[in-house]
């Protein structure tokens, strides 16, 4: 079973570093929330994780080994899979090409067909829509596609970068279920969110940043009681 760990890990563009001292572990099974304003450093720390931007302090570590300057396309295939924010789909290929996209190494590739039938009995609207280019599809059938093109990976860890944005509330409790489910066969969800109390009524633990660091940790559902987040991001 898998465990990511973030050790004081600082990053930034240019000469700002964006997130300072950041440290937060996703264990093996469990759905973590790092929740906070927008500009707080949130897709700064995923960029971190995927290995798209490298670290300027501090460590990663992936199944208890250092990951270092590892690419990102080696992360994805030592089981880290991403729903980036915005989707970034390729939107003149079918829902089925966008999904086997995904799917060019090791046991991705030698269980596509059994993944995409795990994918579509997930989201059976993409069934539906196996034939249609991804650019026609609702806002929230495209997010189906996003996730499942990562779930395509057969990760051990999903990131999610800001699901819910420009959703419809049905959908997002739609494709909030599915994720929901996902952790029963034991895969971990890193679900990364503006929207602090959908996040926290949908995870076991969570992260509030600020500024680009961490100042608070806990349970999900003591956070979502804690005076101090009610304030600041729920507005009560």
């Amino acid at each position: 079973m898998s465990t990511l760990v973030l050790d004081n890990v600082s990053a930034g563009y240019g000469k700002v570093d964006v997130i300072r001292g950041v440290s937060l572990a996703i264990p093996a099974g469990r759905r973590v929330a790092l929740v906070g304003s927008n500009g707080a450093g949130k897709s700064t720390i995923v960029r971190t994780i995927n290995g798209l931007l490298p670290l300027r302090g501090g460590s990663i570590s992936w199944d208890g080994a250092a990951m270092g300057p590892v690419r990102a396309s080696h992360r994805t295939r030592a089981g880290i899979g991403t729903v980036p924010e915005g989707r970034l789909l390729f939107p003149d290929c079918t829902v089925s090409e966008n999904l086997i996209a995904a799917t060019t190494f090791g046991e991705a590739k030698a269980k596509r067909e059994q993944s995409l039938e795990s994918v579509f009995g997930l989201f059976p609207r993409l069934r539906e829509r196996a034939a249609q280019r991804a650019g026609t599809l609702s806002g929230g059938e495209q997010q189906m596609v996003a996730i499942g093109r990562a779930l395509m990976t057969r990760p051990r860890l999903l990131v999610l970068d800001e699901p819910s944005i420009g959703l419809a509330p049905r959908i997002v409790a739609e494709i909030f279920e599915v994720l929901s489910s996902l952790t029963s066969t034991g895969l971990s969800l890193l679900l990364v969110e503006q929207n602090v109390q959908l996040s926290l009524r949908s995870v076991d633990e969570a992260y509030v940043l600020r500024q680009g660091t961490i100042v608070l940790h806990g349970e999900a559902a003591q956070l979502l009681d804690d005076p101090q987040v009610r304030a600041a991001y729920l507005g009560q």
